[in-house]
């Protein structure tokens, strides 16, 4: 069973670590804090806003609950360097069954990610267009075109993957730096009074429990840089560091310019608006300013987006490769592209947006969120319950302060998949079941197709 195990879950050699073209600690730094900062940020305001004082504890718990599973996830790293992240190490707790799901469970998170971020294209587009909003059909078409235009150029096989990135991470950091810079200012000058947050909702565990399974889509990607562990310099030192510090950094920075955004509106108006941002900086400098902020977080979107396109044609493959998933998943196009997966993948994410389109584009990006973070904890529980495993076994250094971890870490989780509410679980559950009848069938059928020498 275990030569079943596809390279990607496999934990690396120590002799490949030095080899050149690897990634250092600041290329690292940038892939973490790259995938973290997508375009859920930009939109989370509305969700937030009609929960008062709970969005604000919810993010701070979303921070420290986090922060205790980088932590776990960066033990693992540094003892047991290389590999693939969290899958890699359920498949070595756990077995290849194991390691096959929450792989499956990593892919389907990937492509309803597609999905989340050309609802949040759409909506950043709808403050310039206003047709996209008024229309469900409209803005569900944008979407869907958006996917299948990304998918397309995928497909080609685009070289300027990486620049392309880059440049949309700047372009993300500019209004969400100017949204924590243009608050301190109005309230540095007596501008304006910060509407009473207590009268919005009252503080309860629901609505802190809603309030975190929503913020902690905004942290999804934090192991990025344990996916690609194979292809980094020292990682067992540089992966710790980078998830730590990227996971810090980005926190701090969603904490203060979401908080900007939902404490000094009207509540109604952030909660009705499908660019929140846009809407802050229209109400205090400048229609022209909104409008241009709603166009950086559109292109943010869509850089995101194009990451995610490129990752989902790629998850898949090593396992086909491996045996685990038929040979169709396997099959490359002549530019060396997994085109079939591709189009499964994207064809996935479209018929998410179709079935909920009618939600509206504020609800449909809500439980877009709620769908994929609840099936991205299922890929994070693995890797804490690996970690527990590998504590008892001696596998990994650890100490009264990291067993502790652990357990907020699976104790965080959970309580996380539960705010993400009874529809959106039984979504992701049943997208994850998915894979088991696959799984079980190709290991009924892989003796006679390849029998033993």
């Amino acid at each position: 069973m275990m030569g079943m195990i596809s390279p990607s879950m496999q934990i690396s050699d120590h002799s490949t670590q030095n080899a050149p073209g690897k990634l250092g600690f600041w290329m690292c730094l940038a892939l973490v804090m790259g995938t973290m900062i997508g375009s859920g940020v930009f939109l989370l305001p509305a969700s937030l806003a009609p929960l008062g004082w709970n969005a604000v504890i919810g993010w701070i718990v979303t921070i420290f609950g986090t922060l205790c599973m980088v932590l776990v996830f960066a033990r693992l790293a540094r003892d047991m360097p290389g590999g693939s992240g969290p899958y890699s190490y359920a498949a070595a707790a756990f077995g290849p069954g194991a390691g096959f799901i929450v792989a499956w469970s990593f892919w389907i998170g990937v492509w309803v990610t597609v999905a989340a971020l050309a609802v949040a294209v759409a909506s950043n587009l709808s403050s310039l267009f206003p047709i996209i909003a008024a229309d469900p059909r409209v803005s569900a078409s944008v979407a869907l075109g958006v996917i299948w235009l990304l998918t397309a150029l995928n497909c080609l096989g685009v070289r300027e993957a990486g620049k392309v990135q880059l440049l949309t991470m700047m372009l993300k950091i500019i209004p969400l730096a100017g949204a924590v810079i243009l608050a301190a200012w109005l309230l540095g000058s007596g501008g304006v009074t910060p509407p009473p947050l207590a009268e919005v909702a009252p503080i309860s565990l629901s609505g802190i429990s809603s309030a975190a399974a929503l913020t902690l889509f905004a942290f999804l990607g934090f192991e990025s840089a344990l996916a690609v562990g194979d292809r980094v310099e020292r990682p067992e030192v540089n992966v710790p560091r980078a998830t730590v510090i990227g996971a810090i950094a980005t926190g701090i920075i969603y904490l203060f310019a979401c908080s900007a955004v939902t404490m000094l509106m009207p509540v109604a108006d952030v909660a009705r608006s499908n660019a929140p941002f846009a809407t802050f900086f229209a109400a205090f400098v400048s229609p022209a300013a909104g409008q241009a902020v709603a166009l950086f977080a559109a292109i943010a979107a869509l850089g995101s987006l194009n990451g995610n396109v490129l990752q989902q044609g790629e998850v898949l493959t090593p396992l086909a490769h491996s045996g685990m998933l038929p040979a169709w998943f396997a099959l490359q196009s002549s530019r060396g592209t997994p085109v079939r997966v591709h189009l499964l993948s994207s064809s996935l994410a479209s018929l998410l947006v179709l079935a909920n389109f009618t939600k509206g584009i504020a609800g449909l990006f809500k439980f877009m969120a709620l769908v994929t973070t609840s099936v991205t904890i299922i890929f994070y529980m693995a890797g804490v319950l690996a970690a527990l495993k590998f504590e008892r076994s001696g596998r990994i250094g650890t100490s009264r302060g990291f067993a502790a971890l652990t357990v907020i870490s699976l104790v965080y989780a959970a309580w996380a998949f539960y705010g993400a509410g009874l529809e959106a679980s039984l979504w992701s559950l049943l997208m994850t079941a998915t894979g088991i009848p696959i799984y079980l069938f190709m290991t009924r059928s892989r003796p006679a197709q390849q029998p033993a020498e």
